[in-house]
C-alpha cells in the first residue's frame, strides 16, 4: 500500500480538475475564435468585397481578434501551472519532513489575477 494514499489522490484528483478546467476555456477560445471567423464570413457573404476593407472592431468590437487567444493561452498556462503545483506536492507529500504553506500565497496570488480578469471581462460586457 502507498503511504499517504489518501493525500496522493486527493492531489491527483485536483490536478485533474484544473486540467479540464483548463481544456474548457481552450475550448471556449477555440469557440470565441472560430465565432469570429463566423462573423467575418458572414459580414463578406452581406457586403462582398467591401468587407474586406471593414476592420474588425467595427464586426466584433475592439478586442474580437485577441478573445480567443488570450483564452488558448491562459487555458494552456493554467495547465502547465497546474502541472507544476502537481509535481511539487507530489515530491512535498513523498518527504518525510514538515513543510509550511508558504506556497500557498503564490496561489493566491494567481486567484486574485483571475478575479481581477473576470471582473475586467465582466465589467466591458456590462458597459458594451
Amino acid at each position: 500500500m502507498i503511504r499517504g494514499y489518501s493525500d496522493h489522490a486527493a492531489n491527483e484528483r485536483t490536478y485533474l480538475a484544473w486540467v479540464r478546467t483548463g481544456i474548457a476555456i481552450i475550448a471556449f477560445g477555440f469557440v470565441v475564435e472560430k465565432f469570429n471567423l463566423f462573423m467575418r464570413s458572414l459580414a463578406s457573404a452581406a457586403i462582398g468585397n467591401v468587407a474586406l476593407h471593414v476592420p474588425l472592431e467595427r464586426i466584433s468590437g475592439p478586442l474580437g481578434q485577441d478573445e480567443g487567444l488570450a483564452l488558448i493561452a491562459g487555458g494552456a498556462l493554467l495547465i502547465a501551472l497546474a502541472t507544476w503545483r502537481f509535481v511539487r506536492t507530489e515530491r512535498l507529500l513523498d518527504d518525510p519532513e514538515t513543510h509550511s504553506a508558504d506556497s500557498v500565497r503564490i496561489e493566491l496570488a494567481f486567484a486574485a489575477v483571475l478575479l481581477l480578469g473576470l471582473a475586467g471581462v465582466s465589467t466591458y460586457l456590462l458597459l458594451d
